[in-house]
Parts: structure tokens; sequence; C-alpha cells
């Protein structure tokens, strides 16, 4: 082990900081579960999965302009604390209505707003808290293992999420609220070495500059758009309490490893591209790796085998990882310094749109035309999209390298 890694293990702040995020997430993977299980169970409707997402999406475009503000003007260790503590609040309100057998489709509505109004202001916080607890040197390595931690959560944390729920809603929410209290409390004890707070005031065209320039850049606009309608229309994981429970004949622990199983297949590929980084024909293995995460939707849709849409969600999430890696590293490089932060926001705002519309998408299409066809006609569209981008954006199909 080098003396980077083993200074970083015996950093306490870090440490905490660390634990608090594979407790946050954890909880949010649960809690997600135990949303979508439960609200199929209540209403049988695949249109109200699809509305989850949408009504969890929509703080983030309603606060978009004050998230990233609020993060940089007041004490960032209150803002995350004061957002965990809302979302364990969530968690408790859902284990006295789980134990009371009072959860009704309208209250699952507003709680999934509010968890999606706490996590707007807590994922830009505590990205910028993290730099201020670790020494600069220290800094990239904190990155990566901050990012391992997230991703092994979002393998393990759904898997176990699922199992519990077999045993009742109330067993999942429970330890989510723990886990989120828990956060709360590891967050409170770092040390502020915050910059003197910014006094400037969020404004629509501070926003719009990052569009204009987005817009202005043929290849990055077409990197940020592909992702946005591509994974718009395959967004097939809204749609997973219905296949585990009705296609695939299987129960809430099945639907945590259908949850858990793309993240199994970005954090191997991720390894993989740590140890052979992709350096050149980088736009054809961009649309590569869409056209087969479109495949894979799609072979998904028409399975009726459990361990057999299994190992196509494993593959769904490494081919997505390839896009994510290519897009994120080619949209930073070429974008200039001063421009990173609010071009970062819009890229942010268009991976949540394509993550949380592309489920209310898939919601909807599924509720006017059956299940297995939205699903198969979502993978055909990202298809289709990929084509289409191709001829629009030649330059960024040709792209050799990244930067």
């Amino acid at each position: 082990m080098t003396a980077e890694a083993t200074s970083l293990l015996r950093h306490r702040p870090f440490l905490a900081f660390w634990l608090a995020r594979v407790c946050t997430t954890s909880a949010f993977q649960m809690i997600t579960v135990a949303i979508g299980w439960h609200i199929y169970e209540l209403t049988h409707n695949v249109l109200d999965l699809g509305l989850v997402g949408l009504v969890e999406f929509t703080p983030r475009v309603l606060f978009m302009l004050h998230t990233g503000h609020v993060a940089d003007r007041y004490d960032r260790r209150r803002i995350a604390s004061l957002c965990q503590i809302g979302q364990g609040l969530i968690a408790v309100a859902l284990v006295v209505g789980a134990s009371t057998d009072n959860v009704t489709r309208e209250m699952i509505f507003a709680m999934a707003f509010l968890l999606g109004t706490a996590r707007a202001f807590e994922m830009p916080t505590t990205q910028a808290l993290l730099p201020n607890i670790v020494p600069t040197a220290l800094f990239p390595r904190a990155v990566a293992a901050s990012a391992s931690a997230m991703q092994a959560a979002t393998i393990a944390a759904p898997a176990f999420g699922g199992f519990l729920y077999a045993f009742g809603a109330f067993w999942v929410y429970t330890p989510t609220a723990v886990l989120y209290f828990i956060a709360c409390a590891l967050v409170l004890t770092l040390p502020s070495r915050q910059a003197p707070a910014s006094q400037g005031k969020a404004t629509l065209e501070s926003l719009l500059a990052g569009i204009r320039f987005i817009r202005s850049r043929p290849d990055i606009f077409g990197a940020i758009s592909l992702d946005l309608f591509a994974v718009l229309l395959g967004g097939a994981t809204a749609l997973l309490p219905v296949f585990a429970k009705d296609i695939l004949l299987t129960g809430p622990w099945g639907l945590g490893l259908l949850r858990s199983a793309p993240a199994v297949g970005a954090l191997l590929m991720s390894f993989w591209l740590a140890r052979f980084p992709i350096e050149r024909n980088v736009g054809r293995i961009m649309f590569l790796a869409v056209g087969i995460f479109g495949v894979t939707t799609i072979a998904f849709g028409l399975s009726t085998s459990f361990w057999f849409s299994l190992g196509v969600l494993v593959v769904l999430g490494a081919a997505d990882m390839i896009s994510m890696v290519i897009r994120g590293a080619f949209v930073q490089l070429e974008t200039p310094d001063e421009m990173r932060g609010r071009v970062s926001a819009v890229n942010g705002l268009f991976i949540g749109a394509s993550n949380q519309l592309g489920e209310f998408e898939s919601g909807l299409t599924a509720h006017w035309l059956g299940t297995v066809p939205a699903v198969v006609l979502g993978g055909v569209g990202t298809l289709v999209v990929t084509g289409v981008w191709m001829k629009l954006f030649p330059t960024l199909a040709k792209r050799d390298t990244l930067h």
C-alpha cells in the first residue's frame, strides 16, 4: 500500500465523510426499491411508477438556480446535515405509515417530492464539501475512494433492501432512517475549512451562459444531448417492479438484484477502463456503447428468464459506463476552466432529466402500450437516436481522441 493510501486511511475527517456517503447512498437505494415496490403493490398501475420518477425530479428543476448557490454561500456541513435529517424524517414518516398500514399513493408521491428536494440540495453540497476536508495532495485519491464507495453501495443496498422488503415495508424504512441519522452525525463532526461565502445572487443569466456555451460547441452539445435522449428513451428501470412481480415472477429480493445488476456492470467496466483507458476512436466507441445500451434494453424487454435478464442488465450497465466516462472526460476537457461549473450544472440537469424523465416516459408508454412493448420501443428509440445523432454530429462520431 502506498504512503498516500495509508495517509488517506488515517485521515479521520475523510473516513467520516466516506462513511457518511456510504450511509446516504445505501439509504437512498433502499428507500427507492421500497417505494417502487410499495406503490406498485398499492395501485398495480405502471403509470404511477413513472410518476414517482417525475415527482422526484421536479425539485431539481424548480431549485436548479439555488442548489449550487446555497452550497457556495452557507456552511456546507450544516446544509448537508439538514438534508440528511430531512431524508431521515421522510423515512420515519414511512415507518409510521407502514407500521399502521396507512401508506397511500398520495403519501408516497409527497414523500418522493420531499426526498427529491432534499437530494437536490444535498448532492452539490457534498460534492463541494470534499475539497474542504482533504489536503490537495490527497484529493484525487479521495475522489476515487468516494466514487467507489458510492458504486459499491449502489450494488449492495438495492439487493439488501429487496431482501428486507420480503419481511415487510417497515423493515426497509427503519434501517433507512437510521442510516440517514448516522450520516448526519458523521457530517457534523467534519472540520470546516470553507472559503468565505460568496455573496453573489443566483441569476437566470448564469445558467443560460452554460447553455449558450454548450449550444455553441456542436460536439459538446451532441455528446450531452445523445445521453439525454438515448437514456430517456431507454429508461426501463422504473418498470423493474412490474418485470420482477408479473413477468419474471420473483419477489422483492429479485427486484433488489435487478436494480443492482447495472451497477455491477458499471463497476466492473470502471475497473477495466482504469486499467485500459480508451484513448483512440473515442467517438465511434461512445456511439457503439450507446447502441449496445439500446440492444440490451430490447433484450431485457423480451426476456422471460430472471437470470438472463440479470445478465443483460449487467451488460447494459457496462455499456452505459463506457459512454458516461468518454462523455464526461470529453465535456470537461473541451470546456474552459471558467465555464466548467456552469457547464457541469447544465450537464447534471440533463443527466437527471434523462434518468428521472426516462422513468416517467417508460411508465407513461407502459400505461398506453403495455410493459413489454414500452421497453422494446424504448430500446428501438435509443438505436434510432444513435443513428440520427451520428448523421447530425459527424465530427463527434469520427472523433479520434478526447482532447
